[in-house]
């Protein structure tokens, strides 16, 4: 594990200590992780290990019983509901499984509202939504709805809009797994590239070829802690 000691490197999130309830099951017991600028960290484990509920500690989505959670040097239990939302969209990206994009909405408003919402104006927002798109490969799908987008279009999208506000961290929920295997290998270069150009990632995932394709480390939980923390080899 690499601790503060022998890397300078900017502390992006530390657990210290987190412990969760939901009612008589203990969902974090103990947890503690540190993620450094630049890492590409991967969290895998047993179905009920912990590992969504770490992903909402880090989102701000959920709140411990006891412990801290600290990210970009903010206390997230020094924040209230209001804080912890504006904290999220400046400072968190979040890409998840199913994608979560907005029905109603095409491609380029579906991102350009992610910086709407922290009060960039409507069209530098739309202009940066554009340049995302056209750097993910999908500015020509501008104008075209979720619905008639393919899976892997779709994720395209959804990481521009988890890109827009220049976060210092990116979560990844099961990135790939609602995406056939071309779709998902492609989805998989593009994280490794955001992370070779300094994106700091934290993915959550069962697939293993994902974990050792995007990152440099691998978590492994159970029973709500960290069980075992490895270096993985770079991608080729």
């Amino acid at each position: 594990m690499t601790t503060d000691q022998d890397d300078s490197r900017q502390v992006v999130v530390r657990l210290d200590d987190v412990h969760k309830e939901y009612g008589e099951a203990k969902a974090l017991d103990g947890m503690s992780l540190t993620v450094h600028a630049g890492d590409a960290v991967a969290v895998m484990g047993p179905s009920g290990c912990g590992k969504s509920t770490l992903l909402n500690m880090v989102a701000g989505l959920d709140r411990p019983a006891s412990g801290t959670v600290q990210v970009h040097g903010q206390d997230l239990g020094k924040l209230n509901e209001t804080g912890l939302a504006l904290f999220r969209r400046r400072h968190i990206g979040m890409i998840f499984q199913f994608f979560n994009l907005i029905d109603d909405l095409p491609a380029l408003d579906n991102v350009a509202l992610a910086a709407q919402l922290t009060g960039t104006p409507a069209r530098q927002a739309r202009r940066r939504a554009l340049e995302l798109l056209d750097e993910l490969g999908v500015a020509d799908r501008r104008d075209v709805y979720p619905a008639a987008l393919s899976g892997g279009e779709r994720q395209r999208v959804a990481v521009a809009r988890a890109l827009m506000n220049r976060p210092a961290l990116l979560l990844a929920d099961e990135p790939t797994g609602a995406l056939d295997s071309r779709s998902g290998e492609q989805v998989m270069d593009l994280l490794i590239d955001l992370n070779q150009i300094g994106q700091t990632l934290l993915i959550v995932t069962h697939d293993q070829h994902l974990a050792t394709r995007c990152a440099d480390r691998l978590v492994e939980m159970a029973d709500g802690h960290v069980v075992r923390e490895s270096s993985l080899e770079p991608a080729p």
